[in-house]
């Protein structure tokens, strides 16, 4: 029984951290992308 119970909880886990990683990459590429743009009109 406890074998069958770790591989949900191991996804559970996954899910919940792939969610927070995903999370984390977006808002930098959300920053990094408001960055380009804030250096592009400052070259103008």
């Amino acid at each position: 029984m406890i074998l069958q119970l770790l591989p949900l909880v191991n996804w559970n886990y996954g899910i919940i951290l792939i969610a927070i990683f995903g999370a984390v990459c977006l808002g930098l590429v959300l920053v990094v992308l408001s960055l380009m743009k804030n250096d592009k009109k400052k070259e103008e």
